[in-house]
């Protein structure tokens, strides 16, 4: 097997000494602890938004409410299909949003706007404090640990910007799911007291504003907090204070947009509008052509790093071209799908996974920021594409050439054709 090629300025543990396992690393603790924790805050909230709504509240809250989660999800796992995380961290993270956090924020916003309300004797006054100053706070933050915490002990799956706008995207996902639930319900009660009904009841109109008109809002502050996560990831070790300093400024930011946001009622008749014309929309374009922008950069960087392999002979000379475009991926999957079943296009699926973690590992040596287990990391990479190369090497080259661009071949002029004609300057004209 060919020697692969690495950074020679990458440090390593001194003497091969292995660390000792933490009891906080032990396997049972990093999954059953988290599980046991989502699972009770989910049975608390559960509870809360019951007695809220009430249960024929709550069913009608809840089927209304996850209309738009699958197409969410949808659209994070599509910009995370260049190097699709685990979907562990994206169950997680939903869990998290729609558990976790709303507990914390449906606690804390409770107690706080009530003290605020008793000691300002201002109950009116307590209610737009609390929507406006302290339900950002909490909220963000509370969907913020979450992303700390794939960014802390899944380290290696959080590696850019599109790894923190999917992480935060999706627990936000969670979080406005559990929140709808609460405000559907809510209104569909209301509309029971009051006998509303159709286009002009209360449920009609929170379910225009809050699924129709703004089903991203949430995910659109959170991964203000996300991307200074991801550009935190990219930074150097020894650059301490921008890793700490990149992901506040990046929860500051969720913050003040969600404060906009929550206070843009009462701003007036129009102040909602006003605000989510001129600020909310603008903002979706600009972050979705960002995440867009970085999903073809992280191609870019695919097809650029992999060469240096193909040299050291781990890679075939197509292999980085088709990696590095997802025509030539999907192309790639299909023909092992068609002639090695499932299994097949699964081996396909992880060879490009693990081909594009190569590439970001060897682009983050190259700039000097790669950690210290830099040479046990691409070794584990390259032997799982060494397992997998029979099934993917033959998908690979024949996407290569399904989505090669055409080479254009030169014709002969013959004496007497072509120029009498005026075809002779460009034999492919029509």
């Amino acid at each position: 097997m060919a020697t692969s090629p690495y950074p020679t300025h990458v440090s390593r543990p001194a003497g091969g000494a292995v660390r000792p396992v933490h009891w906080w690393q032990r396997t049972w603790v990093r999954y059953g602890a988290p599980s046991a924790l989502l699972a009770l805050s989910g049975l608390v909230i559960l509870a809360l938004v019951r007695e809220q709504t009430g249960t024929e509240g709550f069913l009608v809250g809840l089927g209304l409410a996850v209309l738009p989660v699958p197409l969410l999800i949808a659209a994070f796992r599509w910009l995370d299909r260049v190097e699709p995380g685990p979907w562990r961290n994206l169950v997680f993270a939903f869990a998290w949003g729609a558990c976790a956090a709303a507990l914390i924020a449906i606690v804390a916003n409770s107690f706080a706007t009530r003290w605020i309300a008793t000691a300002t004797a201002d109950p009116a006054g307590a209610d737009t404090l609390g929507a406006t100053v302290i339900a950002p706070v909490v909220e963000e933050s509370a969907k913020a640990a979450a992303v700390l915490l794939v960014f802390l002990f899944r380290r290696r799956d959080f590696t850019g910007i599109l790894d923190g706008v999917v992480i935060a995207g999706v627990t936000a996902t969670g979080f406005a799911f559990t929140e709808n639930i609460l405000y559907l319900g809510t209104a569909f009660g209301t509309d029971q007291l009051t006998g509303g009904s159709g286009i002009a009841s209360v449920t009609a109109a929170t379910f225009f504003v809050r699924i129709v008109m703004s089903p991203f809002a949430h995910p659109l502050f959170t991964v203000l907090t996300g991307i200074g996560f991801g550009i935190s990831a990219l930074a150097a070790e020894r650059q301490r204070a921008r890793r700490v300093l990149l992901p506040l400024s990046g929860l500051l930011l969720a913050m003040g947009m969600h404060a906009l946001w929550n206070g843009s009622s009462t701003l007036g008749e129009y102040g909602f509008f006003a605000v989510y014309a001129a600020f909310m929309v603008p903002a979706f374009g600009v972050l979705t052509w960002l995440a867009v922008w970085t999903r073809q950069r992280e191609l870019r960087t695919v097809r650029a790093e992999l060469p240096a392999y193909v040299v050291a002979g781990w890679l075939t000379p197509v292999e980085p071209y088709a990696l590095g475009l997802m025509r030539a991926r999907r192309i790639a999957r299909q023909y092992a799908r068609r002639h090695g079943g499932k299994a097949a296009a699964r081996a396909v699926a992880e060879y490009e996974a693990y081909a594009t973690s190569l590439a970001f590992l060897r682009y983050r040596g190259r700039l000097g920021r790669a950690r210290e287990d830099f040479v046990t990391r691409e070794r584990e990479l390259l032997q799982e594409l060494w397992h997998r190369r029979a099934a993917a090497r033959p998908a690979l080259e024949y996407a290569a050439r399904a989505t090669a661009p055409p080479v254009p071949v030169a014709v002969p002029t013959w004496a007497g054709y072509g120029y009498g004609y005026g075809y002779g300057a460009n034999p492919y004209r029509m």
